[in-house]
């Protein structure tokens, strides 16, 4: 059984992972990998020995004997039952158990300092850093110090299991792993892009347009690296639908493929899936000086976090019931709760009508014995269900008051199906953590920014500054709200009241080509072709995104 998806609660089945590496995959990636007899090949985490019975069947395949095996082969496996599968397995090859050791991989390094292999194969456990045991971590971090690196407390395990495999790699050596599509997007791994990018002279990443392990929403990467080779050196993506079409992949033209050049930089990947004009037009209008920077016209904070929405969050109608309507504060909690680029005082009634928990309890912040008797008595409903001892709660000087509550000029959609865009309130709700708070800067006009951010120039950038998991999903971080890219209109042709109603109808692309006209064109002279292009680039990567779901 191979490696694992993101977990939160560790027995030895989620360290190991629940979930095997499909066959063709291992079977591409060792065939890809091992080209040559004279190989020596690391699995650092071999679990029940899938990528370890592929290595040797390529090994037999390419003319290995079956009595010249030993040697060749190395398996590291922490859970004494995986190691024994895969020792097992291994045996069938007339291999003895000294092929596979069972040890945490990080030990394992540090008691072979001179270990060096020719190929690097394998798929790492997907586990968040503070899920894994204290012990294996701490050694992997030290290890990873001691190669120039400094990973945070934020990354997640795959990213020390590839990064220090790599570094036992031979001076010509490959690496072929399983990596979650993470690398592509996520800040703790900026550091390990830029070691990839410096390590080997071309990476090649196989992606696939399905989810390839059944049952998760986990997107996956085939990660192909190279430290020395004939030809042009760079990063290229190659795009395949499923692992039917990857059984029947041409390797030899896969490495003819062109590549593009790999900048040394800790920038998102997620650029790479886009051809070589795209990607300089994109740079180019990084460096404009007219284009803002979203940070600039608004302060993007996270919203409300209640600690337990179940017994904060509540209708109108609970609220009656209990007899705390006065001690509520309206509350926005969905993304689809928001129809138009303004949230007002209809939209939240509509809401309100329909049932949705568009209020949050809110008693006074007092002790317990001063408060109103209708609060006491939903507090003591809520400790009969021992919503206090949930952490957020429990750390709270008094459990019932949720913090920064507070209206903010506008709202900025933290997860984003079809489009991104920025909202405009018109009332005085908050919103839950679902949804990032805005205060625009108070020499722009609200209305202003909301109607320019609908630009594709502004879109594309979302797609590339997001981060998708999987399922269709796009999310931000305040941060990253802050650095998209957004030109700012300079006048008031655009209808602001026509654009909210086009959007409440979904009528995405006719907004966007009045704003990309109006901004793009005519205030920053982007020709019809260059609009186009960042359209495109939108289209594409939002497509690729959605077709995951």
């Amino acid at each position: 059984m191979e490696s694992t998806i993101i977990v939160e609660d560790i027995d030895s089945r989620k360290l190991r992972g629940g979930y095997y590496t499909p066959q063709p995959i291992a079977d591409f990636i060792c065939k890809w990998a091992i080209t040559e007899p004279a190989v020596r090949v690391l699995e650092p985490s071999c679990g029940d020995g899938n990528f370890v019975e592929a290595v040797i069947q390529r090994l037999l395949e390419i003319g290995v004997p079956e009595n010249e095996l030993f040697g060749r082969v190395k398996g590291v496996e922490l859970l004494a039952e995986e190691a024994q599968k895969s020792k097992a397995r291994a045996a069938n090859y007339g291999l003895n158990s000294t092929t596979i050791t069972n040890a945490d991989f990080f030990s394992f390094l540090a008691g072979n300092p001179a270990e060096r292999f020719d190929v690097v194969v394998g798929n790492p456990p997907f586990i968040r850093y503070q899920n894994f045991p204290e012990e294996h971590r701490s050694l992997a971090i030290q290890l990873m110090q001691e190669m120039g690196l400094n990973p945070n407390k934020l990354t997640n395990i795959w990213v020390p299991f590839l990064v220090l495999s790599a570094g036992r790699l031979n001076s010509s050596g490959k690496l072929g792993m399983v990596i979650p599509a993470e690398l592509f997007q996520v800040k703790y791994a900026a550091e390990t892009r830029v070691f990839l990018s410096r390590f080997f002279e071309r990476v090649t990443i196989v992606t696939f347009k399905k989810l390839v392990f059944k049952d998760i929403q986990q997107e996956v990467v085939l990660l192909l690296c190279e430290k020395q080779v004939m030809g042009a050196n760079g990063i290229r993506v190659v795009e395949i639908t499923s692992l039917e079409e990857l059984e029947n992949l041409d390797i030899a033209a896969v490495q003819n493929c062109d590549v593009k050049v790999l900048e040394h930089d800790t920038e998102k990947w997620t650029k790479y899936f886009l051809d070589e004009a795209e990607i300089q037009l994109l740079r180019r209008v990084r460096n404009d000086p007219r284009i803002r920077l979203a940070g600039e016209l608004m302060i993007t904070n996270v919203g409300l976090v209640t600690g337990i929405n179940e017994f904060f969050m509540i209708t109108q109608q609970t609220a009656e019931k209990w007899g705390i309507l006065p001690y509520t504060k309206r509350v926005v909690s969905r993304s689809a709760h928001f129809r138009g680029i303004k949230f007002t005082e209809q939209d939240f009634l509509d809401n309100a009508v329909a049932e949705i928990e568009s209020f949050l309890f809110l008693p006074p912040d007092e002790d317990f014995d001063l408060l109103p008797p209708a609060c006491q008595a939903y507090i003591r409903y809520g400790e009969s269900k021992d919503y206090h001892k949930g952490y957020k709660c429990r750390i709270r000087k008094r459990w019932y008051i949720t913090p920064s509550v507070y209206e903010p000029g506008g709202f900025a959609l933290r997860q984003v199906g079809d489009y991104p865009k920025l909202i405009v309130n018109e009332t005085d709700a908050s919103s839950t953590d679902t949804i990032h708070r805005v205060r625009f800067q108070p020499e722009f006009d609200a209305k202003k920014v909301a109607l320019s951010f609908l630009n594709s120039l502004t879109f594309a950038f979302s797609e590339i500054t997001g981060r998708s998991y999987g399922g269709g999903v796009l999310t931000f971080e305040p941060t990253e709200i802050g650095e998209i890219p957004l030109p700012l209109l300079n006048n008031d042709r655009i209808d602001f009241e026509q654009v909210d109603a086009l959007i409440r109808e979904r009528r995405i692309v006719e907004v966007m080509d009045l704003i990309d006209r109006e901004l793009l064109i005519i205030q920053l002279k982007f020709t019809a072709a260059e609009v186009k292009q960042f359209r495109c680039i939108w289209k594409k990567l939002s497509s690729r995104r959605l077709n995951r779901k």
